[in-house]
């Protein structure tokens, strides 16, 4: 492949389409940072990464001092040396959010124009294991939805060929959980999922607690129910239900999967692809929870996490929260519930630069 000849750094923030509420936060923006890095071939790979509102200029700033010009007549073609040699060049703030995330914009770049030189889509460059994968529906499941509303998008969602819905939980008390959750599955009858989420906003007592409280509901998962660093907790709460526990969106480093599964701390790993640093590692985190016989059922960004997901043979659920459409040609293909990757080259995402220009905020060209 030939040489890196230039990477254009960009900041794109996107106001959520409804209102997200969870046990312990908002999702007040998606601050999108891009990267677009040229070979001298002429062909160009696109990347992105997220946050939830906060910490993108940060983001921004460690891109365009740090790794942005570091890429510049490097082999794009040597994906995994390129993720290595950022990795240590930033050493000294690894592992965490705003390094992962800012790796993650160049790391899935690398991986389009990978692709695309490649003339494949994503999904069979990184594996090509399946044609489709089941969605789940989130976005009608927000804490501070009524649960006729819940019920009401569960309902609607369900008809649509959707394979179950995720609740948020974390209620000051566990009796509005449970409230909330029998009304759905009431609703939607014993054959459809219903996934939970606290987002890190329990007690290990009150995790178990309404662990058991869940249980009668026959749910999918119980999903970072407490604070994600904690694996021996985690393994305390796993020991004490038959629930499914969830766990990923949160963890930054291949070490950290590692060392859930070798504990079974988790029955799910959610490896989130900005979070985790890329594609790169993604990859890692999937086949490593293969050879422990625990399903991927990646977190959020559905747009990328599609082709991985089809990519890898133990992905068992896609996750459907929407955002890109609105700078985006076209949506994501479905049929019958199941999400359809894109069979053009590269990440199957086809930008639209002109809506995109409207929300951009930050730009800056290094060659």
């Amino acid at each position: 492949m030939a040489k890196i000849v230039s990477v254009e750094v960009l900041k794109v923030d996107l106001k959520p389409k409804v209102v997200r509420t969870d046990a312990v936060q908002s999702f007040e923006c998606q601050e999108t940072p891009m990267v677009r890095i040229r070979d001298a071939d002429g062909v160009v790979g696109t990347g992105y990464s997220y946050t939830i509102g906060t910490g993108g200029s940060s983001v921004i700033k460690l891109l365009d001092d740090h790794l942005a010009p570091m890429l510049i007549g490097r082999d794009a073609a040597d994906v995994e040396k390129l993720w290595r040699d950022m990795f240590y060049r930033v050493h000294a703030t690894t592992v965490g959010a705003i390094t992962s995330i800012a790796m993650a914009a160049v790391d899935t770049a690398l991986w389009d124009l990978r692709a695309r030189k490649a003339n494949q889509p994503l999904h069979q460059v990184a594996g090509g294991a399946k044609h489709s994968i089941p969605l789940y529906y989130t976005e009608g499941g927000w804490l501070h939805l009524e649960p006729s509303q819940l019920v009401d998008e569960a309902l609607r969602v369900k008809s649509l060929g959707f394979g179950g819905t995720k609740l948020k939980v974390g209620k000051p008390h566990a009796g509005e959980d449970v409230r909330r959750i029998a009304a759905v599955r009431e609703a939607v009858g014993g054959d459809w999922e219903v996934m939970t989420d606290a987002n890190q906003g329990l007690s290990l007592d009150e995790a178990i607690r309404r662990a058991r409280c869940f249980e009668p509901f026959d749910i999918a998962w119980f999903e970072e129910p407490i604070h994600a660093d904690d694996v021996l907790a985690h393994q305390r709460l796993s020991n004490s239900t038959t629930v499914p526990i969830a766990v990923g969106e949160s963890m930054y480093s291949l070490s950290q999967f590692k060392d859930y599964l070798q504990s079974g701390a988790c029955s799910i790993v959610q490896t989130d692809v900005a979070r985790i640093g890329g594609i790169t590692p993604w990859l890692k985190v999937a086949h490593m929870a293969e050879a422990f016989n625990v399903p991927v059922c990646p977190h959020f960004l559905m747009e990328i996490h599609l082709a991985l997901c089809c990519a890898v043979p133990n992905s068992r659920w896609l996750e459907y929260i929407p955002q890109l459409d609105m700078v985006t040609h076209g949506g994501m293909r479905v049929e019958n519930g199941q999400a359809i990757p894109s069979q053009e080259p590269g990440l199957g995402i086809e930008w639209d630069w002109e809506k995109l220009e409207h929300h951009l905020v930050h730009r800056r060209m290094h060659a």
